[in-house]
């Protein structure tokens, strides 16, 4: 178990930018929209209890994350039946891809605060795709975007090397 958050990501901190930042939701729906902070933020939230894990074999037990739930973020979107898959964008050209039964269980947010706090930027602040149920890379840092798609598309980790699916109780790390 790690008793602090390790920090592991590819490139540098990207700056952020309230004023000019802006937040994707386009694909197959029916209410393609770019949300600006202070919209984003005044979006209803929740917060979930969870463990996390990492596919460098760390896991922390029972974090605290609040963010806006994804039927919030469906609802907004209009998001279609066909969308199968979800793929959360960041910046530098990095994704990460899940199919959309994952994406929409309960504790899957766009998370902002991190025990009680803003997300610090190392640990993806402002917004970071959280999905527990996953690998921590599937948790996209800086999240910039949900795009919704009807066939999975392999995201930045998956095209080199690492599993499609990312289930740590399976312990699926390559493919």
């Amino acid at each position: 178990m790690a008793r602090d958050f390790p920090v592991l990501h590819v490139g540098d901190v990207p700056r952020f930018d309230p004023a000019t930042w802006r937040f994707r939701l386009f694909g197959e729906v029916d209410a393609p929209l770019e949300l600006t902070w202070e919209q984003l933020r005044a979006l209803p939230t929740k917060t979930v209890t969870v463990d996390i894990h990492c596919v460098t074999r760390w896991s922390k037990f029972d974090t605290h994350w609040t963010g806006v739930s994804m039927d919030v973020v469906f609802d907004l979107a209009k998001v279609r039946p066909k969308a199968r898959f979800v793929v959360s964008h960041g910046p530098f050209g990095y994704s990460a891809n899940l199919p959309r039964a994952v994406v929409e269980a309960d504790d899957v947010l766009l998370a902002h605060t991190y025990e009680g706090k803003p997300l610090e930027p190392i640990h993806g602040g402002p917004l970071r795709m959280f999905v527990p149920s996953r690998y921590f890379w599937k948790s996209t840092k800086w999240c910039n975007g949900l795009e919704f798609l009807t066939d999975d598309r392999p995201g930045f980790w998956e095209t080199r090397g690492y599993n499609n699916d990312a289930d740590p109780w399976k312990e699926e790390r390559y493919w």
